[in-house]
């Protein structure tokens, strides 16, 4: 016979710990949680990553994956004002806004109004405030004597140094002008291949030159950036420098509000560049060095990244002005409050979407885009085409951001092909023809879910030179009827189409049918329907549309040689100036042959001649005016079907405080305010335990128990007699 005794003895050692978990869970942090218990209460904003930034080197990050990280660390001279709209250029580490002063080629001084035409140079001179400290940093450790603790490290020294906190002393020391200066000169260097260099080098003077001086030197085995002189960016004092460039360029301002031009401290370069380092991921591109309100404490590309306050930080506060709208949204309620005001950021590996938006929903990420798996269930379209969340998102307190984007994506002819380029009238309304066919509010609907609105020209809103309405609109694909844009009919399109010579479809010379060809870079599940549209779009015409669909490497190779004849493309905005999209179009700028980012090698003289008078002009009535004829003849021509302009939507839970869209200002993590205490309360709530099935269990073996201890006692008392 079984022991009994024993076997009732371990089914309540079983059911005992199942008890003490079911009452000790109450009140303790949710069983799901993904962090450890200890931060629950802690001021930290919880996001996600996808892969892992390649750069962190302000010289060579350009990636919208690599900015969230950089601008938070790193401060540029200015930035942009968080609320303000249109988006205006406010100082970051500059004590105050440069003011360009021109000069011929006298050296003359000029008014601020000049003419591009008569200025031969620009100087800004750039004042940075004084007792800003970088981020404490074993680069900047001292010994006694005050020679640098770890510039001199030997391979016995580096033994046991895995991660950057492995170093146990760090130091710091203050910011200065030489160090905007030491990064301007970065740009050239011949090892970090900066990928603006080419645009900077036509403008700062002397900096093409100087990459070629540094490229000899580096043969010579001595490439020494701080003592070569460069002559386009000069150290005036301790806190002052001067950027010299080529005749007049306003949009470099905004250059100064990118990473590019923020400091890059010597001691840095010097440490990182020891042997041994970048073996150990030791480097600007693991671990930046920089003054910003935050600093990049863990780098672990296969897990987290995590940035955590800069105890250095020289203080900035919450803006007190915005737009008229704003202190009625809460965005003005921290105005003149101390930044950043989160402890903490901690960034998770997230690659699939499901697990990223279930613990979002869960309260375990405080923000959260929208896939199109999860749009339906988060966001309610009216009748009116008015987005809003769901009632299931209402109840959560969860709440919806959207913004259009100042990006394009289009389809674009090359100019240089025999059948759809040229700028004869033929080939015009071709291309006007099959604008028209290309139906993009269905292609919104259909596969952004009603997230972006129809491009009517190379401009998206928020740019100068983007206009509202009927003045607003492309005459040639659109009508205005009703206070709205409506595309023109597909019957106006086919007879478009026979004026250009193709009659249903068809050559008028030599009865062939119209065969277009589409170079494309397809490899996602979503491709195959998307190119299925397009197809049958051109039907609409009796076009016929064969897909070539190749690698990107293959395809960049074929748009750079011109071999494309219709391709797909997309452009994110540098800065909010018209003429960082306007030049996508400038013939001088073209793809084929002068290698720029005119990819549809258009060039109309009249186009470009305005241009250049606009380029580097302020924004005023008469730049408008200019910029108008410009899209007048560029929808004319219609090198483009302009496509559209995505809509940015956003969730963010209840307690994810100032957040207002901003498409330019990157280092907005340090606006970012969050209640803990809600979160917590949410978390708790929304993360119950299910007990039933616990329960359950629970009763089954207790019950299972009952005749084992009934029979146990028999036996004893038998036993006793």
């Amino acid at each position: 016979m079984p022991d009994v005794k024993k076997w009732a003895l371990d089914g309540a050692r079983f059911i005992l710990p199942f008890a003490v978990l079911l009452f000790a869970g109450c009140g303790a942090s949710p069983w799901n949680n993904p962090y450890p218990a200890a931060d629950e209460w802690k001021n930290i904003l919880y996001s996600s990553f996808a892969e892992r930034p390649k750069h962190l080197d302000p010289v060579q990050s350009y990636s919208s994956n690599e900015i969230t990280f950089t601008a938070q660390i790193y401060e540029a001279p200015l930035q942009y004002h968080y609320l303000k709209r249109p988006y205006t250029l406010i100082p970051s580490a500059a004590a105050e806004m440069p003011r360009p002063r021109y000069f011929d080629a006298k050296g003359k001084p000029l008014p601020d109004n000049a003419s591009p035409t008569v200025v031969a140079f620009s100087l800004y001179d750039i004042h940075i405030k004084h007792g800003i400290r970088y981020q404490p940093h074993p680069a900047f450790a001292r010994k006694d004597d005050g020679s640098y603790l770890y510039q001199h490290l030997t391979p016995q020294d580096l033994a046991g140094i895995h991660k950057l906190s492995d170093f146990p002393k760090t130091g710091t020391r203050e910011l200065v002008a030489d160090d905007y200066v030491f990064q301007i000169k970065r740009l050239a260097h011949p090892k970090l291949h900066s990928p603006i260099f080419g645009v900077m080098s036509d403008y700062i003077v002397g900096l093409k030159d100087y990459a070629k001086t540094l490229v000899q030197t580096a043969k010579e085995g001595h490439l020494d950036l701080e003592n070569t002189q460069l002559e386009g960016a000069q150290v005036l004092d301790r806190y002052t420098y001067r950027v010299k460039l080529k005749g007049k360029y306003p949009q470099f301002q905004y250059w100064l509000a990118m990473p590019f031009f923020a400091p890059v401290p010597p001691e840095a370069e010097r440490f990182y560049g020891q042997p041994g380092m970048e073996e150990k991921n030791l480097t600007l591109d693991w671990y930046p060095v920089g003054t910003g309100p935050y600093m990049l404490t863990e780098n672990d590309p296969n897990r987290r990244m995590v940035l955590e306050r800069n105890p250095n930080f020289h203080g900035e506060t919450y803006p007190s002005e915005g737009e008229p709208n704003d202190a009625a949204a809460g965005l003005l309620a921290d105005a003149g409050k101390p930044l950043p005001f989160v402890d903490k950021v901690v960034f998770s590996l997230e690659k699939e979407s499901i697990p990223y938006w279930n613990k979002f929903l869960q309260g375990y990420y405080d923000a959260s885009g929208i896939s199109s798996d999860s749009f339906d269930q988060a966001v309610r379209i009216s009748t009116q085409g008015e987005a809003n969340v769901t009632d299931q998102m209402r109840d959560k307190g969860i709440r919806l951001q959207t913004t259009v984007t100042a990006t394009n994506y289009y389809y674009g002819f090359n100019m240089l092909d025999p059948v759809v380029g040229g700028l004869s009238e033929p080939a015009r309304k071709l291309r006007q023809a099959l604008s028209m066919a290309m139906d993009y509010e269905e292609f919104i609907s259909i596969f952004f879910n009603g997230r972006g609105i129809p491009a009517q020209g190379p401009l998206p809103p928020g740019i100068f030179g983007f206009r509202e309405g009927a003045a607003g609109i492309n005459p040639y694909v659109y009508d205005w009827v009703d206070g709205k844009p409506r595309r023109k009919s597909i019957e106006q399109a086919k007879q478009l189409l026979a004026e250009a010579g193709y009659p249903e479809g068809r050559d008028v010379k030599t009865g062939k049918p119209l065969l277009l060809y589409l170079d494309i870079t397809a490899s996602g599940p979503d491709d195959k329907a998307r190119l299925d549209w397009i197809r049958k779009q051109l039907q609409k015409l009796n076009v016929q549309l064969v897909v070539r669909n190749t690698d990107y490497n293959r395809f960049q190779d074929k748009i750079r040689k011109g071999n494309a004849q219709i391709f797909h493309w997309g452009w994110n905005a540098d800065y909010p100036d018209p003429e960082n999209f306007l030049f996508l179009l400038y013939g001088p700028n073209a793809r084929v042959g002068k290698d720029g980012e005119n990819s549809a090698n258009y060039e109309n003289p009249e186009f470009d001649r305005l241009f250049e008078k606009m380029k580097n002009m302020d924004n005023g009535a008469e730049r408008q005016r200019i910029i108008d004829d410009m899209l007048a003849i560029a929808r004319r021509d219609a090198p483009w079907i302009w496509g559209f302009h995505p809509k940015q939507y956003s969730l963010n839970h209840a307690w994810y405080r100032n957040l207002k869209p901003n498409l330019m200002a990157n280092n907005s993590l340090k606006y970012v305010k969050i209640d803990t205490a809600l979160r917590s309360e949410k978390r708790r709530e929304w993360n119950q335990p299910i007990w039933w099935p616990l329960l359950a269990l629970v009763a089954v073996l207790a019950a299972a128990l009952v005749p084992a201890v009934a029979a146990y006692r028999r036996k004893e008392k038998a036993g006793a007699r």
